[in-house]
C-alpha cells in the first residue's frame, strides 16, 4: 500500500469517527481498525492523537485559506478602497467554502460538526494550532466584519460573531438531515449552494440588528433571565 493511501485511509476514518463519536471518545485502536492499518502506521505518519487532530484539520483548512484569501482579495479589488459590504464578506467565505473540492458529498458538514467539537470539547491543543496556522486569513475576516458593522460595540460584535459561527456550524454540519426533512415534507430537494444563499442574508441580519436593551421583557408574572 503506497505512502499517500495509507495516510489518506487514516484521515478519512478519523475525519468520520472524530466527527460522530468525539475526540475524546474515538481511541486510536477505532481509527486504524476502521483504517484497516495497524497502530504502528498512525504513529509513523502522525506521531501522536493530536497531531493526528490536527492533520485532520489541515486537511480541509489549508487549502480553504489559500482560497479564502484570494476571494478576500478579489473582494477588495472590486471594492477600490471603500470597506466591503457585511453581505459581501460574509459570501466570500461561505463561497470559498462550498466551492472547495471536497472528498465525499459530506465533506462540509462533517468539517462544520468537527469545528464545533473542537470549541466544545476539551481541546486546548486544537485551539492553539488553529490560531497558530491560520490566523491570518481569519484575523482579515474580522477585521473586514469590524469595518462592516461599525456601529457595534467590541462586546456586541463579539457575541453577535458567536452567534453568527453557531447558526453556521448547526446548518451546516445538520445540512444532510435538513435537506432530509426538507424533502420529506416539501418534496423539494435542496443543495448545499442553496442552502449557503438562504444562510448569508440571515447572518447578515443578525450582525446588523438593532441593539436591544439588555433589560429582560416581562412575559405575565416573570421575567425572562
Amino acid at each position: 500500500m503506497a505512502q499517500s493511501d495509507t495516510v489518506d485511509r487514516i484521515l478519512d476514518a478519523a475525519e468520520e469517527l472524530f466527527a460522530e463519536r468525539g475526540f475524546s471518545e474515538t481511541s486510536l485502536r477505532m481509527i486504524t481498525s476502521k483504517a484497516k492499518v495497524n497502530l504502528a502506521a498512525v504513529n509513523y505518519h502522525f506521531g501522536s492523537k493530536n497531531a493526528l487532530i490536527h492533520a485532520v484539520f489541515a486537511r480541509f483548512l489549508t487549502p480553504f485559506s489559500g482560497t479564502l484569501e484570494q476571494a478576500f482579495d478579489e473582494l477588495e479589488e472590486r471594492c477600490e478602497g471603500q470597506p466591503p459590504t457585511l453581505n459581501d464578506t460574509l459570501w466570500a467565505l461561505t463561497e470559498s467554502a462550498v466551492r472547495m473540492p471536497q472528498r465525499n458529498e459530506r465533506g462540509i458538514a462533517i468539517f462544520m460538526r468537527l469545528l464545533g467539537l473542537a470549541y466544545t470539547q476539551s481541546q486546548g491543543h486544537l485551539r492553539k494550532f488553529l490560531e497558530q496556522e491560520y490566523s491570518q486569513p481569519f484575523s482579515r475576516f474580522m477585521r473586514l466584519l469590524k469595518q462592516a458593522t461599525p456601529q457595534l460595540s467590541a462586546v456586541d460584535r463579539y457575541w453577535r460573531i458567536q452567534f453568527m459561527l453557531g447558526a453556521t456550524a448547526f446548518t451546516m454540519s445538520s445540512s444532510d438531515a435538513l435537506r432530509d426533512i426538507l424533502q420529506n415534507k416539501t418534496g423539494v430537494e435542496t443543495s448545499v449552494q442553496e442552502i449557503a444563499l438562504r444562510l448569508v442574508p440571515f447572518l447578515a441580519a443578525g450582525m446588523q440588528a438593532e441593539k436591544t436593551m439588555l433589560t429582560p421583557p416581562i412575559y405575565g408574572n416573570f421575567s425572562v433571565a
